[in-house]
């Protein structure tokens, strides 16, 4: 059993996707299997305007044994707490020790009312607003089954003061979109001992031009769309520059995304480990969005896995 098995029930690396929200259940199902039979140690999936996050989560549980199955992330703009207490109780207790819950919600400031013509409600900054909620998800009664072990819970943590609140009030942090760098001043900020479950951007393929471009594409759809990501660049020392007119820098683009053969993909990955991270979840980006990527989840599993 490797260290970061035994410490965090994951191992080392998993794979994040979004594809999901786009399949039927069926098609879920047995790409879930296969996932698990490859031998990953998590499966992290999204959460948009597709599958909702809890009933994603049961239907990647209940079509796997094994595997811990990770919302990255539950967004709490969407659900009350009470209502998203009750269901990882729920799922925790039917599916002990495999349920992560990831909450985050960058939709919550004050100046955000509409994404996509989706009306968010105004909750208050991020950091008092994801206190509240862990707050009112701790004070929420019990009327069922406790679930034993507790499931575990894990905060979409950027900043420092976020970061800080997940070693404080949760297992750890989930960041998303950020280069090793970032994994370096993550662990820091939260001390040894918190969990540090990092996403990292891929594009396999050996023409190295067309996989930059879908990289490209990836980067300028956060950069121009998400304000706290591109914060979050800036604290990290990337410029305006780096960020103008939806066509990223090479720099900024290659600090978020790895492109390349399995070599150069396995070799990202083991920075972040090296940096600090407990656990890689591996997004592999492909030029149509929607697509399941089974295969390159199946190339990379030797490589990834030690296998």
């Amino acid at each position: 059993m490797s260290d970061a098995l035994a410490r965090t029930g994951l191992g080392e690396t998993g794979i994040w996707t979004l594809a999901f929200e786009g399949q039927p259940a069926g098609r879920v199902r047995e790409a879930a299997a296969e996932i698990e039979e490859l031998g990953y140690g998590a499966l992290w999936y999204g959460e948009a305007f597709g599958r909702d996050s809890v009933g994603q989560a049961w239907l990647l549980l209940s079509s796997t044994r094994r595997v811990v199955v990770a919302s990255g992330i539950a967004n709490i703009a969407f659900r009350d707490p009470l209502t998203m207490a009750a269901a990882e109780r729920t799922l925790g207790e039917a599916f002990p020790g495999r349920y992560l819950l990831g909450l985050g919600g960058h939709r919550v400031d004050d100046t955000v009312s509409e994404v996509d013509g989706y009306p968010v409600p105004a909750r208050g900054k991020a950091l008092s607003t994801m206190r509240r909620y862990l707050d009112s998800m701790d004070a929420a009664p019990a009327q069922g089954p406790v679930p034993d072990p507790a499931p575990r819970r894990v905060l979409a943590a950027l900043g420092p003061k976020m970061l800080g609140l997940a070693a404080e009030r949760t297992w750890g942090a989930h960041p998303y979109f950020v280069p090793v760098e970032h994994t370096a001043v993550a662990r820091e900020a939260m001390g040894p001992d918190a969990f540090l479950g990092v996403e990292q951007a891929v594009v396999l393929g050996t023409d190295v031009d067309r996989a930059r471009e879908v990289a490209v594409a990836h980067v300028a759809s956060y950069v121009t769309r998400a304000p706290h990501q591109a914060a979050n660049m800036r604290r990290l020392g990337f410029g305006d520059q780096d960020m103008a007119g939806g066509r990223p820098s090479r720099r900024l683009v290659d600090a978020i995304v790895a492109y390349g053969d399995v070599d150069v993909l396995h070799a990202r990955v083991r920075e972040h480990l090296d940096a600090g991270a407990d656990h890689v979840c591996v997004q592999v980006l492909t030029e149509d969005p929607a697509e399941l990527p089974l295969p390159q989840w199946r190339e990379l599993a030797p490589a990834l896995l030690g296998r």
